[in-house]
């Protein structure tokens, strides 16, 4: 068995789709999602990624990830919800469960670097028509650094959109708890887009949760 790429000392037990090596388990665990940016589709990750978000949500009292200090994060995360918002509003029946597989399937396409899907009539594949939603609001979606600098307009990078949707899948997971099935989530969503009205008219940045 060969050694660790990464720290060459340790017996290298798991592949790592992303640099194309091999990894101990260590590394694999040290580098997960932080210098490694790993697929979705990666066994290692699948298998242990429910256990990390149970020890962020044990390690905060409450949900504050460092997105929230990033603006232009925070504008493309508030747009996601709004489309989200306005999803619910014309469907009562979603569930926070719906979110959370519809921003799966949208930083999922974003991984393979997919865009819309359009399918024709009679194709067989899903399509996750609130995935793509969600998909269409962040191509769509540009930030305006300021009301000053007017001329200012971004695009997001993937990396950038693949962060923000990891955010919102865990703050959704965190304030569903173990009842995804129910709506915890959403009437927290309508709640704070309801504060919002008044500001509608204006540039400004609410914390998405």
């Amino acid at each position: 068995m060969s050694l660790c790429s990464q720290c060459g000392k340790r017996k290298a037990k798991r592949h790592c789709p992303a640099l194309g090596s091999d990894l101990c388990s260590l590394c694999c665990g040290r580098l997960r999602e932080k210098s490694i940016h790993c697929p979705v589709s990666c066994p290692s990750l699948t298998r242990h990624k429910p256990y990390q978000e149970k020890k962020i949500f044990l390690r905060k009292p409450s949900f504050v990830p460092d997105i929230l200090q990033d603006e232009k994060l925070g504008w493309l995360a508030l747009h996601i919800e709004a489309a989200l918002y306005k999803s619910w509003v014309k469907d009562a029946k979603l569930a926070d469960k719906d979110i959370v597989l519809a921003l799966e399937y949208a930083r999922e396409k974003i991984e393979k670097g997919q865009g819309i899907l359009y399918l024709p009539e009679g194709d067989g594949r899903v399509k996750n028509a609130l995935g793509e939603t969600v998909l269409q609001e962040i191509n769509e979606c540009r930030y305006n650094r300021s009301i000053i600098l007017t001329q200012f307009s971004a695009a997001y990078t993937k990396e950038e959109k693949l962060r923000c949707l990891e955010y919102l899948i865990l703050a959704v997971k965190f304030q569903a708890g173990e009842e995804l099935e129910g709506r915890t989530y959403l009437e927290s969503l309508a709640a704070r887009f309801e504060k919002l009205k008044p500001f509608s008219g204006r540039k400004k940045i609410i914390s998405p949760t």
